[in-house]
């Protein structure tokens, strides 16, 4: 097989949740320490870091990533879904994984599979974590597909865990209320092992106060140790004024990731690294302003208001579970500019809240991904319609983009998102 029929007989031979949904989800982790042992345990071959949560993980493991990259170690991340190409997935210094690795990979190792049975995010999982050992990294950052208690990557035995945030996604899986969900979360705390919250929820506060108590095992609230006193946007960076609670020191730090909304994993992220400065590793001040000042360059990270064009101004945004998109839509407002929205979204979120947050005034071209999980497009715009939402429907991703830009002036806004297969499917974002 080449490298596309690969990938191919991975979706179609092993349930994918990407394309299948929920019948592709299996709980569990005793199917995954199997499949581990089989290859050897490598997980256990290097040093990593757990990050969870339900959005801010993709930011925060990429921001640890370019951090300690600049700190001079050799560094593997792991991160899911990805946009374009498979090999986005498994990372070490922003390379990404050779696609005739993957190939070797699932040719060698079918019988394996044949005989456990696994998912395709346990083969991804194991084929990083064999990866990373092979190549020998001094520490992965290894963010969880979904939840934590039960997902694959949680047979990991980290240096430090991270929990960004809790909203309500995935729900049929994880739990019907914000607390479930934070119990599923929690679930990658470990004892003795140091547990990073980034952002203050005091609902949920407590169940990581039991957990990380029955654990023995340091919890830190990085909203109490670190405060942002002021933002400002500057050439498509956020140049952030941190002040270290303790001591009343300021920082500034200069992000090359695009929403105020980074400004809570930052904070978490500064966290996680004084965890790791106490246990040994070292990494200056400079290193930390040198990865946070290019995430995307040194971790390939994309697709978090991504800005592609400035005339008219495009930005790409994988904001696509209610509490992403309101986050995306208040930055959005905020430009004080014409709002041109293009939009495709999966059936399994919740579609009908996501909508409530759209601005009524902007125009709307709702597309559908060549995805099997993909709402059509004409129903989304039905569904938009309670919303007083006025749109027009162009089944395909870059020919509604394109419209949208002829419609467009110089000094309007077009964002793009609702969904990661809407921006893996565009021309221009390849």
């Amino acid at each position: 097989m080449d490298y596309n029929q690969v990938i191919h007989f991975l979706y179609t031979q092993y349930p994918a949740f990407e394309r299948q949904g929920g019948l592709a989800y299996k709980p569990g982790l005793d199917n995954v320490r199997n499949i581990s042992a089989a290859f050897g345990d490598p997980h256990k071959a290097f040093k990593s870091i757990h990050v969870a949560g339900t959005n801010g993980k993709g930011s925060s493991s990429s921001m640890l990533a370019a951090i300690l990259q600049s700190a001079g170690y050799k560094v593997g991340l792991y991160t899911s879904p990805h946009i374009h190409d498979f090999t986005e997935r498994i990372r070490i210094n922003g390379e990404q994984i050779p696609q005739i690795d993957v190939v070797n990979f699932v040719q060698h190792n079918t019988a394996v599979f044949d005989q456990f049975k696994p998912s395709f995010f346990e083969i991804t999982t194991i084929l990083a974590f064999t990866w990373f050992a092979r190549q020998q990294v001094d520490i992965a950052i290894i963010e969880t597909g979904m939840g934590g208690r039960l997902d694959a990557t949680n047979i990991i035995k980290p240096e430090v865990c991270l929990i960004t945030n809790v909203s309500l996604d995935h729900t049929q899986f994880l739990g019907n209320t914000v607390q479930e969900i934070a119990v599923e979360k929690a679930g990658i705390i470990k004892q003795q092992v140091p547990i990073v919250i980034s952002e203050l929820q005091e609902n949920l506060t407590p169940i990581y106060e039991a957990k990380a108590n029955e654990l023995h095992t340091p919890l830190l609230k990085a909203y109490e140790y670190y405060y942002c006193n002021a933002i400002v946007q500057n050439n498509n960076k956020n140049i952030l004024d941190i002040v270290r609670l303790d001591t009343h020191y300021t920082f500034k730090f200069e992000v090359d990731l695009q929403g105020t909304y980074q400004v809570k994993n930052v904070i978490g992220v500064l966290s996680v690294i004084d965890v790791l400065k106490g246990i040994g590793w070292n990494i200056t001040d400079y290193s930390v302003q040198q990865g946070l000042a290019h995430v995307q360059t040194l971790s390939g990270f994309k697709g978090r208001w991504q800005i592609v064009s400035q005339q008219p101004l495009i930005v790409l945004d994988a904001a696509h579970n209610v509490a992403g998109m309101q986050f995306s839509m208040q930055q959005l407002n905020a430009l004080n500019k014409n709002i041109h929205i293009v939009m495709g979204m999966v059936r399994d979120k919740d579609i009908t809240q996501v909508l409530s947050l759209l601005p009524a005034h902007a125009i709307y071209y709702f597309c559908q991904a060549d995805s099997p999980r993909a709402m059509p497009a004409d129903e989304i715009q039905q569904l938009a319609l309670q919303y007083h939402i006025q749109s027009v429907v162009i089944p395909d991703v870059n020919k509604a983009l394109e419209t949208a830009k002829t419609a467009a002036s110089v000094d309007d806004v077009i964002w793009v998102g609702g969904s990661l297969y809407v921006l893996g499917e565009l021309a221009l974002n390849k």
